[in-house]
């Protein structure tokens, strides 16, 4: 038989079909959006077919060769027109959307309490303070094994499963059975979810009669009263300076951003623009409403702050009102809005680009979506995150500061001092390897320490009694030993690597006792950032 067969009409249309999706749904979102924003679509060819979308899904599910899913073969369109803009417009099914608004909105549904999994095994890592779980007296160290009448350990559930089991509605009940300590005894609890709120400051406390620091996670609709919070409080306490640690911090709501600096500035100063293609020119200005008076000022900023981050960074830097501190920023300058589409889901779109107060837009190139993705990557592989002479900027562009001082954008904001990274985690394959078991060691042995740790009134004591002896780093080593299946430890490796993991696992203890900010009080006693700032201060 001849293997030559004559065209089939329907075999091309197979292959044309994913591209002809991709292009209607393009003009159908289009259409969405003019919608959304009262405006009429004159679209004619869209007009004059208005069901090509739904026709063409159709004809793919009666007559593609294979079984298709719906729904994936329209998020896989989508995904796919989006890798063809930027890499930060983004579309959010149905199933994520309300996980994500969550957390930029600072407050969910639930129970109240964080968990980790540990050999298969629900633990509570601490109640959230004031939330249900707390309030009927779950405790960190708990383990949840029930969950309404069904067994919840040992049987494979994964983090996503545990938070879709304990989430819900405000007001519904949901009932749970725990064990606490070495006892087999399940003890019931009925909890009453509530609204639970996600903080976006981790820590905030006064490191010298002073000056006070602030640990902002993102940028979301909580984040200016949380951190006016915790300034009214310190300023109590005598604060005039404040460090504020924006690392790792991949940014947020723009305004979250602006309200904490107009705080820091007096009236009508720039705090930074936006525009686009289809956005005219958008000035935030400070309203010179400053509420309580803050002399000095530090940002400390990594590769891991974004967005926000930078807005406040960028403002900070070019109108000189304090020092940034740090390694060169994310460099993200676009500016997304959210669309809601009538299946529930969402398309996060950029609309328009920001810039600081000196006209530099920090959006480094995306020319190369895969050369963009690893980016960070590539700059510790170039010594860049080691050494302040082997940055280089995509644009040298020259923009000056208040005070004439050139800074340069495309690609991130340049601190006013630079701190290389720790390279450990990099160059020592035991320190990286163990450094993902710190957590689930801690968590495994919290509650022989649980009595010890109650003892210590503030976190003050605790740092300076409470200490990781060699006994529980040798525990620690046989555990990751064991986690790893490891016969044998590297010594150079262990020697080199075990007071920062000392200083870990002190921390993750502090953590248990204190929340956040007793994890963060420790880690910072020995971080070379934060004394640069302090040294800033100073001086």
């Amino acid at each position: 038989m001849n293997d030559y067969q004559k065209p089939d009409p329907l075999k091309r249309l197979n292959i044309w079909l994913p591209l002809l999706l991709s292009f209607i749904l393009v003009i159908g979102m289009l259409l969405g959006f003019k919608l959304n924003s009262g405006n009429v679509a004159t679209d004619e060819n869209y007009h004059n077919n208005p069901s090509s979308i739904e026709e063409l899904i159709r004809l793919i599910e009666s007559k593609y060769v294979d079984d298709v899913n719906r729904d994936e073969l329209v998020e896989t369109a989508i995904n796919n027109i989006l890798k063809e803009l930027d890499p930060h417009s983004s579309y959010i099914p149905a199933s994520r959307l309300q996980s994500v608004n969550e957390e930029l909105s600072g407050k969910f549904e639930g129970v109240g309490i964080q968990f980790t999994l540990l050999n298969d095994t629900i633990f509570v890592v601490t109640p959230i303070s004031g939330g249900p779980a707390d309030q009927l007296g779950v405790l960190a160290g708990d383990k949840i094994v029930q969950i309404e009448d069904s067994i919840v350990a040992g049987i494979g559930l994964t983090t996503d499963d545990v938070i879709d089991k304990l989430k819900g509605k405000k007001g519904s009940k949901v009932k749970i059975g725990v064990q606490r300590g070495k006892s087999k005894k399940v003890i019931s609890y009925t909890i009453t979810r509530d609204v639970i709120p996600l903080y976006s400051v981790d820590a905030a406390y006064m490191i010298d009669d002073q000056t006070g620091y602030v640990k902002v996670n993102r940028f979301s609709g909580t984040t200016y009263q949380e951190y006016m919070a915790a300034i009214e409080r310190m300023v109590g306490e005598g604060l005039q300076n404040v460090i504020v640690d924006l690392r790792g911090n991949p940014g947020g709501y723009l305004t979250a951003a602006t309200k904490m600096l107009d705080q820091m500035f007096e009236e009508r100063k720039l705090l930074v623009y936006t525009k686009g293609r289809t956005y005219s020119q958008n000035d935030y200005k400070s309203t010179g409403r400053q509420l309580f008076p803050i002399n000095k000022i530090v940002v400390l900023i990594d590769e891991g702050s974004a967005s926000a981050s930078e807005i406040l960074a960028g403002a900070i830097q070019d109108h000189d009102r304090g020092v940034i501190i740090g390694r060169r920023s994310f460099g993200k300058g676009l500016v997304q809005e959210q669309y809601d589409l009538s299946d529930g889901s969402a398309l996060r779109l950029t609309v328009a680009r920001y810039y600081t107060p000196s006209g530099r837009c920090i959006q480094k190139s995306y020319e190369d979506m895969d050369a963009y993705g690893e980016e960070s990557y590539n700059r510790f592989k170039k010594g860049e995150l080691m050494s302040q002479d082997s940055i280089h900027l995509g644009d040298t562009t020259k923009y000056y500061t208040s005070k004439n001082r050139i800074v340069y954008g495309g690609g991130g904001i340049m601190p006013d001092v630079f701190i290389p990274i720790d390279t450990t985690l990099f160059t020592n394959i035991f320190y990286a390897t163990a450094l993902q078991y710190v957590p689930r060691f801690v968590y495994s042995r919290y509650e022989g320490y649980k009595t010890q740790l109650k003892g210590y009134k503030t976190v003050q004591v605790f740092n300076n009694q409470f200490n990781i002896t060699d006994a529980i780093m040798t525990e620690f080593v046989n555990f990751v030993k064991s986690e790893e299946k490891l016969s044998t430890i590297n010594t150079v490796e262990l020697a080199k690597a075990k007071e920062n993991l000392r200083l870990r696992i002190k921390a993750y203890f502090a953590r248990q006792a204190f929340q956040d900010s007793g994890y963060f009080y420790v880690m910072n006693q020995n971080d070379p950032m934060l004394k640069a700032a302090l040294k800033s201060v100073k001086e």
